[in-house]
């Protein structure tokens, strides 16, 4: 988690970093040249940043990790920047010098939505948060055990990578504790088949 954080910072350096540099460009306009391999290795840098993206975020919704699906936001935004790039390049080669510093801000705001998007997710997990929905997701999952009358409570939080719910159920007081006991197995065994 807390390397998550750090990667949300360095996002946002990269946003700040861009912001400046585009700003700075349109205040003191400065020819591109090379626009042919400017736009060459924006394209490449898109591509590669984006496969990367994916699979990280992937691989951190699997694992549950949520420094590496910030770091595969991280590799989404290179791409964007690169993709920025390739849209600069063109702008200028049409006959509009101001497109680079113009396309740089534009990337900026969207890098910010990013390191939002990011911040808010990394900081939930250091919270012991979970996703929104997760308790009704609890509740649905114990309406499908036979035998459990009401769902008194039900509470979820992440310790580490393992997700820990507490879920208090009500059952017919005529049981046996065996019989009770098998319900709350059933909801157990429900609960894993829900949620990952």
């Amino acid at each position: 988690d807390l390397a998550g954080i750090v990667i949300v910072l360095i996002i946002l350096v990269s946003a700040l970093v861009a912001g400046y540099e585009a700003i700075d460009r349109l205040l003191n306009p400065r020819p591109v040249q090379f626009l042919g391999w400017l736009a060459a290795a924006g394209v490449v840098g898109f591509l590669g940043n984006e496969a990367v993206a994916v699979f990280r975020i992937r691989v951190g919704r699997e694992i549950n990790s949520a420094a590496l699906i910030a770091d595969g936001y991280h590799a989404r935004t290179d791409g964007l920047t690169s993709l920025a790039v390739v849209v600069g390049a063109a702008g200028v080669w049409l006959g509009f010098p101001l497109a680079d510093p113009i396309i740089g801000l534009l990337i900026t705001v969207a890098i910010f939505g990013i390191v939002w998007q990011s911040a808010r997710s990394v900081t939930t997990r250091m919270l012991d948060g979970v996703e929104p929905g997760l308790v009704d997701e609890i509740h649905h999952a114990a309406e499908h055990v036979v035998g459990i009358e009401k769902v008194a409570e039900a509470k979820a939080r992440w310790l580490g990578h393992k997700l820990h719910v507490d879920v208090a159920i009500a059952v017919n007081d005529g049981l046996l504790l065996a019989a009770a006991n098998n319900i709350a197995a059933s909801l157990k065994a429900e609960l894993f088949a829900h949620i990952p």
